[in-house]
């Protein structure tokens, strides 16, 4: 049986003295598509941030084997889509996709097929900030599908989508799934994460 890429235990957060976790417990195999559903203010974007080492947390909250953290050996096998990232000035979109793959390595996807998938070729030579935020979101998907991982954590990646994408979108990360990584997503449409398996936070005040 395989081990559980993410194995959380009584994560618990307080913010400014206010409890935003309380004693959260989560396990993911590989192959598991899971999305964290909740009302505003349940702690769903925090629980991702504890699980991607960026925010201290009590209970444990071990990734891949060890204990989530913010250092290089981590980033390795692990790809966050949160916040949009700060683009590199003077980089075009397929300049960005490159670049990943280069730091990286080669993942899953050549830079080509995600410029197809991701549906960025009429927009590949144009610079991030110039595009819509959609297109942004999906080039933010496409960096972090291209290159090599085993867990993906995921903001709201359906923000900005528009429906035919998401139903690709949610393609891709079963697809993902199926070939031995897993997947840990907030996301505030059910009809998205339809497939999924369901974690429902409620707020810890």
């Amino acid at each position: 049986m395989s081990e559980p890429i993410v194995v959380a235990r009584a994560v618990g957060v307080e913010l400014g003295g206010v409890p935003v976790l309380r004693g959260v417990d989560l396990t993911v195999a590989p192959g598991e598509v899971v999305a964290v559903l909740g009302a505003n203010g349940a702690g769903k974007t925090t629980l991702l941030r504890c699980l991607a080492g960026l925010q201290q947390a009590s209970g444990s909250v071990d990734v891949l084997g060890r204990p989530a953290a913010d250092e290089p050996d981590f980033w390795r096998e692990v790809a966050l889509v949160g916040d949009e990232p700060a683009w590199y000035p003077g980089l075009t979109v397929q300049e960005h996709l490159e670049l990943m793959r280069t730091v990286h390595g080669p993942g899953r996807l050549e830079v080509r097929a995600a410029v197809e998938l991701f549906e960025l070729a009429g927009c590949a030579d144009r610079a991030p900030v110039s595009l819509s935020t959609g297109q942004r979101q999906r080039l933010s998907l496409a960096m972090a599908l291209l290159r090599p991982s085993r867990l993906l954590l995921l903001d709201e990646p359906e923000r900005g989508l528009d429906a035919a994408f998401r139903e690709r979108l949610a393609g891709l990360l079963a697809s993902y799934a199926a070939d031995g990584g897993a997947v840990v997503m907030v996301t505030h449409d059910p009809r998205f994460a339809e497939d999924a398996r369901h974690v429902a936070l409620e707020a810890a005040a």
